[in-house]
């Protein structure tokens, strides 16, 4: 998992509400073996909408999406945050969020800021135009504007986001002290030792 500390750059002012995990990726696209591809079929009916920003070439390649209320509800499909990785999307900003949609957002190196109605949509105007900047380190989304908002979040999640620290790099990072158990564990139970003979 790559490391967040900032994201900066335009922002998809999709704004809709109580989105769910079907919305944003549908199940059609869920006999995939593999992860990449997704961000073909992320959106996929919004993309039929005429004058939707998901095929507005502005914001191609936008590294935050900016979002309603009650974002990644539904399901629990963690092929929501595979397929906004696919589209380029290290950052959502919204109200509010599923707690599922979090979750597996968080688990793929995903930063879900959730900020008040009225500050969401004051970057949804900005995101018209401008860049926006979430930086983790200071918790802070700021614009070319002098517009600064500050947000909350799990102290064990923002270590994660920031040292790019999944599930396997954390376990890989207490590699000493797995390797000092089983040698203890050696020491004080033997018996549990599992010998292999082999026969000539």
């Amino acid at each position: 998992m790559e490391p967040i500390s900032h994201v900066t750059g335009r922002a998809i002012p999709f704004g809709r509400k109580n989105v769910d995990t079907d919305v944003i990726i549908p199940a059609a696209w869920l006999k995939t073996i593999t992860r990449e591809g997704l961000g073909q079929g992320a959106f996929e009916a919004v993309k039929q909408e005429p004058g939707n920003v998901f095929t507005d070439p502005e914001y191609a390649g936008a590294p935050i999406l900016i979002a309603g209320d009650n974002f990644g509800c539904g399901s629990s499909r963690e092929h929501a945050a595979w397929a906004l990785l696919d589209m380029g999307v290290t950052c959502v900003i919204a109200p509010s969020f599923s707690d599922i949609f979090a979750s597996n957002a968080f688990k793929n190196g995903i930063l879900t800021v959730a900020l008040p109605q009225d500050a969401v949509d004051r970057l949804l105007e900005v995101a018209k135009s401008d860049d926006i900047d979430v930086d983790l380190a200071t918790q802070s989304v700021t614009t070319p504007f002098q517009d600064r908002f500050t947000f909350e979040i799990d102290p064990f999640r923002k270590h994660c986001l920031l040292e790019g620290l999944d599930e396997v790099g954390l376990t890989m990072a207490q590699g000493d002290a797995i390797k000092a158990h089983e040698t203890r564990a050696k020491e004080e139970m033997p018996f549990l030792a599992r010998t292999i003979s082999t026969v000539d």
